[in-house]
């Protein structure tokens, strides 16, 4: 339980009242959440953004002290919940690996032995003798997971570290975790991949609002979740739809000779809305708008979905359409809209969007500009929804 105070000042008035009177409101990040976890099992930890997956972590790994109940382990925890959490950003890769291990009580000896496997899985060549602080994201999590991984623990808590990796990455962690399993260590694993949780767990916990709403088979907790993201969003579709303020493009990655520039992109669900969340089979679409900033006789617009790993799953333009694009002179500005039924499998994607000329030039490509999510009531294997009959025939 939190106290949350209304001002810094009322929490100085509370002190000097000294019990006399209250200025703050209790908010519960956890209440009444009860498991147990086997040695050698995995436990999928998965709710929206909110519902206190990170603080229970926190809880199990000693960050944070419980206002009631308590937590047993036994054995030795090895967590990775923030990004770089525990680094000194001035120390190399493998002053920080030393540091790392001294700190979960392992001899020099031992880390010292174990030193060449985690500069393997890691895989970040010379870097390991420079300052942290000049890793990429992605290299200072395999370095983060080699680390947390090597020094043998008997309970590993993972919270979302994976997501910032790239596919060869995150297919070495699955394997890895594999490998845990079979030698009987226990792993907590927060993520908001459902396919990945699906993969890795024996039993599953649903957090809500602080609350453990579900417990149990993989399967019949992630269907639940999905279920309830369904209800939500229908509980807060608009009765009298407002425009939302147009809002900064922040895409991963911008190139193009800015001829014509991208000042606007949306996805669109059925209701006409923008959808950060769209149901598998939806009808949706994906608008940008561009300003020109010279002539162009034909301009060409496209659009570009990958899943998160990288891999692109759909892409077309106005040229593969046949479209005929208008002439656009200076200080105009033209809007394109792509319109399809969404037969994704649910995960996460993301949106590309890009303006070029008919000969490939890009004048402005804005990798990864939108992030969404795509839900269903079951579970579909890889990317594709294809919406299959099934048909049994005794013989």
């Amino acid at each position: 339980m939190y106290r949350m105070y209304p001002t810094p000042a009322a929490h100085l008035k509370e002190m000097v009242a000294m019990g006399r009177r209250v200025y703050h409101r209790e908010f519960w990040a956890l209440r009444d959440v009860s498991f147990e976890v086997e040695r050698g099992q995995t436990l999928g930890l998965i709710g929206p953004n909110g519902s206190g997956k990170s603080t229970l972590l926190e809880i199990v790994t000693g960050i944070l002290a419980p206002t009631t109940g308590r937590v047993r382990t036994h054995g030795r925890i090895a967590a990775l919940l923030e990004l770089g959490a525990g680094f000194n950003p001035e120390f190399t890769g493998r002053e920080n690996v030393f540091l790392n291990g001294e700190i979960m009580g392992l001899p020099r000896a031992e880390i010292e032995r174990n030193f060449p496997k985690i500069a393997a899985f890691a895989e970040i060549g010379d870097f390991m003798e420079q300052p942290v602080k000049t890793y990429s994201t992605g290299m200072l999590v395999r370095l983060a997971f080699s680390a947390a991984i090597h020094v043998e623990p008997d309970i590993l808590v993972v919270d979302e570290a994976l997501s910032v990796g790239d596919a060869i990455f995150s297919n070495r962690c699955v394997q890895k975790f594999q490998e845990l399993k079979a030698r009987g260590v226990t792993v907590l694993l927060v993520s908001h991949d459902l396919g990945l949780v699906k993969l890795l767990s024996d039993r599953t916990l649903l957090l809500y609002q602080g609350k453990m709403l579900a417990h149990g088979d993989p399967n019949d907790v992630i269907n639940r979740y999905i279920g309830m993201v369904l209800e939500r969003q229908k509980a807060t579709e608009p009765v009298a739809p407002v425009a939302p303020p147009p809002k900064a493009l922040e895409p991963s990655f911008r190139h193009g000779d800015r001829r014509a520039e991208v000042v606007h992109v949306e996805l669109l669900g059925s209701n006409g809305e923008p959808a950060p969340v769209v149901r598998s089979g939806e009808s949706v679409r994906v608008r940008l708008r561009a300003s020109f900033a010279e002539d162009h006789d034909a301009p060409m617009f496209g659009m570009m979905i990958r899943n998160r790993i990288g891999m692109d799953v759909f892409g077309t333009n106005t040229q593969l359409e046949n479209i005929a694009m208008p002439a656009v002179r200076a200080g105009e500005q033209v809007e394109v809209t792509f319109a399809f039924a969404c037969w994704l499998a649910p995960q996460e994607y993301t949106i590309t969007v890009a303006t070029q000329s008919l000969d490939g030039s890009s004048h402005d490509w804005l990798d990864e500009v939108i992030v969404f999510q795509v839900i269903d009531e079951k579970y579909t294997a890889g990317v594709a929804n294809l919406h299959a009959a099934v048909t049994v025939r005794k013989l």
